[in-house]
C-alpha cells in the first residue's frame, strides 16, 4: 500500500496560527519592562512596605521586642490620654506656624533677588548655605547661642539690651519659638532656592507689557508674577508642614533633649522616648502611625490641590 498524503491544513487554521505569532510576541515584549523593574519594587517594598507593616502591626501590642503581647487598639486610647503626647502634639501644631513664616520671607527674598538685585547669585548662595548643614551641627551651634549666658545673651547685655535677654532654651515659654526661629533660620534657603528658579522660568514679556501699562513693580509681583508660581508655592508648603511633623527630631534632641521637662517634646521625641529610652515599643508604633497618617493627610491635600488645577 502507497503511503498517505497529509491533507493540506484549513487555511483559517493557518491563519489563526499566524495571527496568534504576533500576539505572543507583543506579550513577551510587554513583560521585559516589568522584569527589569522588579527587583526595584522589591527593593523598595523591602525597605519601605515591609517597615510600615511591622510598625502598624507593633501598634496592637505591649511590651519589648521580645515579650510582645496583644492588646488591640488600648495603645491608641491610652496614648491620646497620655498629656505628654498631647502637649507633643500640640508643639508639633505650633511649629507648623513656622510654615507660612518661612514661605513669606523666602517669596520676599525670592522676589527681591529676581528684581535684579547686584550680586544675586552670591546672595543666594549665601542664604541657601544654612540648609546644606547638617541638623545636628546647626542645632549644637545654637545651643551656644541661645543659652541663658550664651553668645546671643551676652551680645545683647553689652549693647544695654539686657531685658531681651531671655532664657531662650530653658524657659517653657520661650522653648518653642526658638525651636521654631532655628528650624525657618535652616529651611528658608530652600524656599528661596526655589522661588527663585520659578520665577526665572517665567516669560519676562508679561511683566514688562504691564509695567509699561502703569502697573507698579509691586502689583506686577502680586498680580502677575506670584500667581504664575502657585504651584511651587503650594508645594514648599506642604513639603515644609510635613518637615516640621517629621523631621525636626534632630532639632530638638540637640537643643534641649525635649526639656526643660517635657515642655519642647514633640512626636518624633515622643516616639524616640518610648521606643529607645522607655523600650515600650508598642506605645512608639502608635505614635508613628499617628504621625504617618497625620503626613499623608498632608500629601493627599496637596495632590487634591494637583488635581484641582489640572482640571481648570
Amino acid at each position: 500500500m502507497g503511503q498517505r498524503v497529509a491533507a493540506p491544513a484549513p487555511a483559517a487554521a493557518v491563519a489563526a496560527e499566524r495571527s496568534q505569532r504576533p500576539r505572543r510576541r507583543r506579550r513577551r515584549g510587554t513583560l521585559w519592562p516589568y522584569g527589569f523593574v522588579a527587583p526595584a519594587v522589591l527593593l523598595i517594598g523591602l525597605v519601605f512596605l515591609y517597615p510600615i507593616v511591622q510598625v502598624i502591626r507593633y501598634s496592637f501590642y505591649a511590651g519589648s521586642t521580645g515579650a510582645l503581647t496583644y492588646v488591640g487598639t488600648a495603645n491608641y486610647r491610652n496614648v491620646v490620654h497620655d498629656p505628654v503626647f498631647v502637649h507633643s502634639v500640640v508643639n508639633n501644631l505650633k511649629l507648623l506656624l513656622t510654615v507660612p513664616v518661612m514661605t513669606a520671607l523666602a517669596l520676599g527674598i525670592a522676589l527681591l533677588l529676581n528684581a535684579g538685585v547686584r550680586g544675586w547669585r552670591a546672595y543666594r548662595a549665601i542664604v541657601f548655605l544654612p540648609y546644606i548643614l547638617p541638623a545636628t551641627a546647626v542645632g549644637l551651634t545654637f545651643s551656644f547661642l541661645l543659652q541663658r549666658n550664651g553668645v546671643l545673651n551676652t551680645l545683647l547685655r553689652d549693647v544695654g539690651l539686657g531685658a531681651l535677654a531671655f532664657d531662650w532654651l530653658g524657659s517653657a515659654h520661650w522653648v518653642v519659638p526658638s525651636i521654631g526661629a532655628v528650624v525657618i533660620w535652616q529651611q528658608l534657603g530652600f524656599g528661596v532656592v526655589i522661588f527663585t528658579a520659578a520665577l526665572l522660568a517665567l516669560p519676562g514679556e508679561v511683566t514688562e507689557a504691564a509695567l509699561l501699562d502703569g502697573a507698579t513693580p509691586w502689583q506686577a509681583q502680586r498680580l502677575i508674577l506670584i500667581p504664575q508660581i502657585r504651584n511651587i508655592i503650594e508645594f514648599f508648603v506642604v513639603l515644609e508642614a510635613i518637615t516640621v511633623l517629621s523631621q525636626i527630631f534632630n532639632y530638638v534632641y540637640v537643643l534641649t533633649g525635649g526639656g526643660p521637662g517635657n515642655a519642647s517634646s514633640v512626636m518624633e521625641f515622643y516616639i524616640w522616648k518610648n521606643g529607645f529610652s522607655l523600650g515600650s515599643v508598642g506605645v512608639a508604633s502608635t505614635v508613628a502611625v499617628m504621625l504617618l497618617a497625620g503626613t499623608a493627610v498632608l500629601i493627599a491635600f496637596y495632590m487634591r490641590l494637583r488635581a484641582r488645577h489640572a482640571e481648570v
